[in-house]
């Protein structure tokens, strides 16, 4: 792969969005790829350090994300971001951004069920929220707005995370073929 592009994955916390980001990354650095993971909650603690969890925080931290990754695919590099994102309206716009450039932009939606990503609770936070610590948990009582044409989609319930990376790698070939 010559060109830059951004591969957003989006889904709930739990869903396994890291986990795929960071085994695409090494398989595909391990074949001589420029690859760079934007991992949401680096990335919230660092560029978005000071932001809330109010729709327009969220909003912007996408949208600062987005901005990275524009960025970084300019310069050549395959950017691969697992943000929640919640809403439909930012991650259209890291995608229009993206496209106004003539970039490629690619989301995965990780459609992991709310009831497994409660189940794996990697983080802790699905317990926290049901113990009132925390407010506004996406998908919980803050909404999550799921694509409603994403270009692929992967439930790592059913899907294992080789399989899942091997559909995104399969992504990627299909953008290389048509560039």
């Amino acid at each position: 792969m010559s060109g830059g592009s951004t591969i957003w994955l989006t889904g709930l916390s739990g869903a396994g969005k890291t986990t795929i980001a960071q085994a695409l990354a090494a398989e595909l650095s391990a074949v001589g790829n420029r690859v760079q993971v934007l991992d949401g909650d680096e990335l919230r603690t660092n560029l978005s350090a000071g932001l809330g969890f109010s729709r327009q925080d969220r909003n912007t931290h996408v949208e600062r994300v987005g901005f990275v990754a524009q960025l970084l695919a300019t310069h050549g590099v395959t950017v691969i971001v697992p943000v929640i994102a919640p809403y439909a309206d930012a991650r259209a716009r890291v995608r229009s951004s993206h496209e106004t450039r003539g970039l490629t932009f690619r989301e995965v939606y990780v459609a992991t069920s709310l009831q497994e990503c409660r189940r794996r609770d990697v983080k802790g936070l699905y317990a926290r929220s049901a113990a009132g610590e925390i407010a506004a948990m996406t998908g919980v009582d803050d909404p999550y707005e799921p694509p409603t044409d994403p270009d692929l989609v992967l439930d790592t319930e059913h899907v294992s995370i080789d399989a899942a990376v091997a559909r995104v790698r399969s992504l990627l070939t299909e953008l290389k073929e048509t560039a």
